[in-house]
């Protein structure tokens, strides 16, 4: 079996490098000529976004790498002209990936070597001790193996633990063929493929340690002249400059691109924006994303009426008020009375200011607003009920809840923070209504005074959990990083059966579940998800930034085009 699929892959090497040669035309989508100009803050610094996951490496790789699919507001959307995901078998939990045919943008085509390296680096055998770890240290695990490869060498079927996260848990992101080259030593590129795939799968410590070094620090780019290979693309762009310390970046059309949304543009440029990119729109700028403050709105309005385009989305964060369950908030009838003394909508009011209408409310600390599970965990956790309105007055409330009047409250919040300063306000005069205290506690270095915890209460802009491991970080009994740092074996539970959770129906409906022990520990007051400004020239079309925090702006990029 071994001899026949090696003799399949080099004829179709042959093949693919003789058609290389031929230097394919650009696609005919793209119009000549056309370019785009970005305001842009990343950075790029290193071609393998998987061993440097920074936002402006998550940037670039989605431009110009291929996978079967990307997470958009919790749900996985595919990309089947990259190929396919599916479950092949329950016992053992099996799950295939198989790629359509997609090459890289030198010719040589991806394959089975591609998804084992992505496979091989998720699994831990490329750590930076060189000690190999697999899936089978997660609780309750079965033993993972390294993954089958059918005889084409397009796919791969990797058996482990049921996963919630099995449709993205396999990518592509670095050339095989060049991993194998770098830490091998070998030229030839199916040799260097068929080379890396024999380390894995005989765990030769020796190769895998090599390997590992390249994976981790060989894609970096150190600001002098980029090697042609470090650059190679799978997706419909490829990098073509990089200069001023990666962060300026130009990109092109991926020739060998064959996807099912070819790029449309020559030429787009990421540059840094500047110290007014809103007054660079519509001359040298051409796209700019911004966070809506009082200082910029009458400039964007300004815009709006030479009709360059603004629309708003969500950042992948939410704006909350937790309380720490100790001191004067001890009690959950306190903490109660409490968050209802201050509704959100009075927060927000403050907060937001002429910015209102781009601050929409929120009642989930775990779920994205514009997500399919959000019906479903706001309908099922109980907020509204809860926490969303109250039944009597909120002086009664709290004393009901045996704190006295003028019970004092120390709020923590950034006080470099516009909203957060006005949600402040916002906070202070409504609990005041209700009979409490409260004291500011705002700091400059906010994240060091949240550390120390001398607080009550604050008023914080958090990240939205993507992954359950995210949400036991957030919400767990056991974590560190926790803010409330509130203790619930349920929860914890419910955490740990999300992780293993493959169906998507079941996993929203633990979701909620989820979101209900935080609305019944009344340690969170959820209330908006934070904006994001996309501006984008009336010279240009397609552009459609997504919600969240991910390549919210460069997802979408071969959808870009320029007004005729």
């Amino acid at each position: 079996m071994r001899g026949s699929h090696r003799a399949v892959a080099l004829v179709a090497a042959a093949l693919v490098l003789t058609l290389a040669g031929c230097s394919p035309a650009l696609p005919e989508s793209v119009v000549p000529d056309t370019k785009v100009v970005v305001g842009w803050t990343g950075a790029f610094t290193s071609t393998n976004v998987a061993a440097s996951p920074t936002p402006g490496n998550i940037d670039i790789a989605q431009m110009t790498r291929g996978d079967f699919g990307d997470m958009v507001d919790g749900d996985f959307v595919p990309d089947e002209g990259f190929g396919t995901v599916e479950i092949v078998s329950d016992d053992p939990f099996t799950v295939r990936y198989d790629l359509a045919e997609p090459s890289w943008s030198d010719g040589i085509p991806l394959d089975a070597a591609d998804l084992l390296m992505g496979w091989a680096a998720a699994a831990g055998y490329f750590e930076q001790d060189g000690e190999a770890e697999t899936d089978a240290a997660a609780p309750d695990a079965v033993d993972s193996d390294v993954p089958s490869i059918d005889e084409f060498a397009r796919s791969i079927d990797v058996t482990s633990y049921p996963r919630s996260d099995w449709q993205t848990a396999v990518t592509a992101p670095v050339p095989a063929h060049v991993l194998g080259a770098r830490a091998l030593g070998i030229d030839d590129a199916m040799e260097a493929k068929q080379a890396a795939i024999t380390a894995i799968q005989t765990h030769d410590d020796a190769a895998l340690q090599k390997m590992a070094d390249v994976w981790n620090e060989g894609f970096a780019l150190d600001g002098g002249k980029v090697a042609d290979e470090l650059l190679l693309s799978s997706g419909p762009f490829r990098v073509d400059e990089v200069a001023d310390g990666g962060q300026q970046v130009v990109l092109v059309p991926n020739a060998a691109y064959r996807g099912l949304t070819p790029p449309q543009l020559a030429r787009i440029e990421l540059v840094p924006g500047g110290d007014d990119p809103l007054a660079a729109m519509g001359n040298e700028l051409d796209v700019v994303q911004t966070t809506p403050v009082a200082a910029n709105k009458e400039p964007i309005r300004a815009l709006e009426r030479r009709d360059l385009v603004v629309s708003t989305t969500r950042d992948g964060t939410v704006w909350a008020v937790l309380l720490k369950p100790t001191g004067v908030f001890t009690s959950v009838q306190a903490r109660t009375a409490f968050l209802h003394a201050v509704p959100a909508s009075d927060l927000i009011e403050r907060g937001a200011g002429e910015w209102r209408t781009s601050y929409s409310p929120t009642t989930s600390m775990t779920t994205s607003a514009d997500s399919r599970a959000y019906e479903v965990v706001n309908e099922d956790s109980g907020f509204t009920q809860a926490l969303g309105t109250t039944q009597g007055e909120p002086p009664l409330e709290r004393e009901a809840a045996g704190i006295a009047a003028g019970a004092p409250v120390c709020v923590l919040y950034d006080r470099g923070s516009e909203f957060a300063v006005g949600a402040f306000a916002g906070m202070r005069d409504a609990a005041a209504e209700a009979g409490w205290t409260i004291t500011d506690c705002s700091a400059d270095d906010f994240d060091a005074a949240l550390e120390q915890r001398n607080w009550d209460a604050v008023i914080a802009r958090v990240p939205l959990p993507q992954t359950p491991g995210d949400i036991a970080a957030q919400w767990g009994s056991d974590s560190a990083a926790s803010i409330v740092r509130q203790s619930d074996p349920d929860r914890d539970a419910l955490i740990a059966q999300l992780a293993q959770t493959t169906d998507v129906y079941e996993a929203r409906d633990l979701l909620a579940k989820i979101e209900a022990t935080i609305v019944r520990a009344a340690v969170a007051l959820p209330i908006t998800g934070g904006p994001v400004l996309t501006i984008v020239d009336r010279d240009v079309t397609g552009v459609a930034p997504r919600n969240g925090a991910v390549a919210s702006l460069t997802s979408g990029v071969s959808q870009w085009a320029a007004v005729p």
